[in-house]
Formats: C-alpha cells, sequence, structure tokens
C-alpha cells in the first residue's frame, strides 16, 4: 500500500523490490500494490516501477486510485454501512483502521483470485506473504525474516526506525504477555520472556507485530472463510477504544497459537537515510554499548515507576470492553467478543483529508 511515497519510492523501495525479485526469481513472486489517492507524484513512481517490473516479466497488480482522503472524509454514508463513528462534530466520520483494513484486503484480493482461478490457467498460490512498508529495505534483509526459526512462525517482523533510538511502530507491537513497549528504546518490553530474547539478539516471542515488513504464513488467506484485515465493531470503537488491523490480524490468526509471532532484531528497517545509517551502521554495532546501558536502565525505571499508570490504563480499557460486551447483549445483538482485547489502546483514530487524527 503507498500513499504520498514518492520520494522512498524513488530513493530507494522500488530498486530495493526489483533487486529482491531478481533474487527470488520471478516465477516464485507475485506483487500487488494498491496506491490511495497521493497529491503527491506517487502514481508516476508506480508506473516507472511497472515498467521495470514489466521488463522482468513479473506478475503483477499496481492499482493506482483516484478517490482521495477528502474524497472518503466528505461523502455522506449509509445509514447501516461499517467503519464510521459518532465523534463529537455534527457527522459521524470515517475511521482509519477499517478504512486502511479495507485497502489491505483489496491487495490480498488479487492473491485470492489467482489460487480461485476454475480454468486452471494461470493459477497460482504461495507459501509466504510479504508485506513491505515504505522502508528502506535490503534482499538481505528480507532473506534473513524469511529464515527466522528456521522458518518455523505464523508470521516474523522486522524492527522499523525512524528517529533512532526510538523505535517506530508502538500501535501494532505486543510482548509475549500482551502488553505494550514499555520504552522506545532497546530492550522496549515489559515481558521478561520478550526482553530477554530481545538481549540476546534472538528472535523474540510477541503477541503482535508488524514494524515495518512482516511475513506471513499463507496458508490462512487461502482457507474458507479466509483470514481478513479488520478493525474493531463500530460499536466498541464507540467507547473511545481503538485496535490496529496489524495487531488484530495476529489475533485472528489461528497459526499464531501454534506457530508463534516472532520479532527478529537483527531484521532492522528506517523511514529515511539517516536512521539506516544509525541502526545498520557499516562497521559498527547496533545497539552501542552505551545505548545497552542507558537502555537497561531506562527500561528498568520504567518497569517500577509506570506500574500505576500501566495499571489504570488496562482496567480502563478492560471496563469499557465490558461495558461493551454487557450493552450490546442487552440490544439483543448476537453474542459479541473481541478476540483482540490486547491490541486495545485508549484511542480514537478518523481519517482526515490530509492523513489522520486522534480525537
Amino acid at each position: 500500500m503507498h500513499w504520498n511515497n514518492e520520494l522512498i519510492l524513488r530513493s530507494h523501495w522500488s530498486a530495493a523490490l526489483l533487486d529482491l525479485v531478481r533474487h527470488l526469481g520471478v516465477d516464485n513472486v507475485y506483487i500487488s500494490i494498491v496506491e490511495s489517492g497521493s497529491w503527491d507524484n506517487t502514481k508516476g513512481a508506480l508506473r516507472d516501477l511497472d515498467v521495470e517490473l514489466e521488463k522482468l516479466g513479473v506478475e503483477r497488480s499496481i492499482e493506482l486510485l483516484n478517490i482521495t482522503h477528502k474524497d472518503e472524509v466528505e461523502r455522506v454514508p449509509d445509514p447501516d454501512e461499517e467503519g464510521w463513528i459518532q465523534t463529537n462534530r455534527t457527522r459521524k466520520e470515517l475511521r482509519r483502521i477499517p478504512y486502511l483494513a479495507k485497502l489491505r484486503n483489496r491487495v490480498m484480493d488479487k492473491l485470492k483470485k489467482l489460487s480461485d482461478k476454475r480454468d486452471g490457467q494461470g493459477k497460482r498460490s504461495f507459501d509466504k506473504i510479504l508485506w513491505l512498508n515504505d522502508v528502506i529495505f535490503t534482499t538481505e534483509d528480507v532473506v534473513n525474516l524469511l529464515a527466522t526459526r528456521d522458518g518455523n512462525y505464523a508470521a516474523a517482523c522486522a524492527i522499523d526506525f525512524a528517529k533512532p533510538p526510538l523505535f517506530y511502530d508502538t500501535f501494532a507491537l505486543r510482548d509475549i504477555k500482551g502488553e505494550e513497549p514499555i520504552t522506545q528504546t532497546w530492550p522496549f518490553f515489559l515481558a521478561t520472556e520478550s526482553r530477554n530474547a530481545m538481549k540476546t539478539s534472538a528472535p523474540i516471542p510477541v503477541r503482535s507485530c508488524w514494524n515495518g515488513i512482516v511475513v506471513f504464513q499463507a496458508e490462512p488467506f487461502y482457507e474458507n472463510p479466509s483470514l481478513r484485515f479488520r478493525g474493531v465493531r463500530d460499536s466498541l470503537a464507540q467507547y473511545h477504544l481503538e485496535g490496529s488491523e496489524c495487531c488484530l490480524i495476529h489475533a485472528d490468526n489461528a497459526l499464531s497459537l501454534t506457530k508463534g509471532v516472532w520479532l527478529n532484531p537483527k531484521v532492522r528497517v528506517s523511514y529515511n537515510a539517516k536512521a539506516d545509517s544509525v541502526v545498520n551502521p557499516k562497521g559498527g554495532k547496533w545497539p552501542s554499548k552505551i545505548e545497552i546501558l542507558e537502555g537497561t536502565w531506562s527500561n528498568r525505571w520504567a518497569r517500577w515507576t509506570g506500574f500505576l499508570h500501566r495499571y489504570i490504563e488496562s482496567i480502563l480499557v478492560q471496563k469499557r470492553v465490558q461495558r461493551w460486551h454487557s450493552e450490546v447483549s442487552v440490544v439483543g445483538q448476537t453474542e459479541v467478543h473481541e478476540k483482540g482485547a490486547y491490541c486495545l489502546v485508549n484511542e480514537m483514530q478518523v481519517l482526515r483529508e490530509n492523513g489522520w487524527a486522534h480525537i
């Protein structure tokens, strides 16, 4: 998925993707891209990429959508249309997460159609599904990620940075106990098992991650019904709760229980060249000795002093979920349950013309 990503596409992403395709082999990949109403020249950059993929003979789908965020947020939804929420403004607003989930499912639908071809002509299916954010990555990064635990995982993720030493994707990452990271600096985690694995640079057991690059075992996406991206129900979001579609997908994935979700700390990606030079230093090491020392004590301090805040936030979310469950049951709706309760945060996110906003 791309939105206003021309700069990273032209500077790094497209070339890295082409290099990855050459390494994996044209016959072993399918590229699915959806661009959603950018106002820079992302469309032009993707058209240029399309030309290069054609030269390689890569089977692909690149959709360039003309509908913009402005178009989306200004339209009037149908009365029973999902993905909209009543806010303190005078009209319903479009929720960010269901919008993103819809786009991700659109990307996935292309792969599903390939496997569903009835005539057998061009029918294809794949073992792995790789999602690449608008990050700086290399073929070596992807190869290392695919090889995490010798391929024994439901999903495996990199770790991403925009302004190191702070890591980026706090919204989707949960440790093995389902807790949010307690610091944005190494070693990040509250749960001992996750934190100790980070300290030894071993694959880290987590409940959820995305972090710039993620690879899934493809099997659940081919099942009937297939694994799909989603947001939480609108009725739950009305309680000022939200969860990332990139977290909920792991909660819904049956393979997460048997094969686990893992973060590979040796695969570090970034959103700009400056960040990349810090977390992937040539001839150096990440984290540095001083970052290890500072991070260790920052993590201890956060564990000791942040208990009350974590407890209050946890109780707040739990009570809102309980109220939602009780009130939905009272009005006679079908029994409801949120499997991804550990993904929930005390937020409400809506789409805006220029991006999105917390309200």
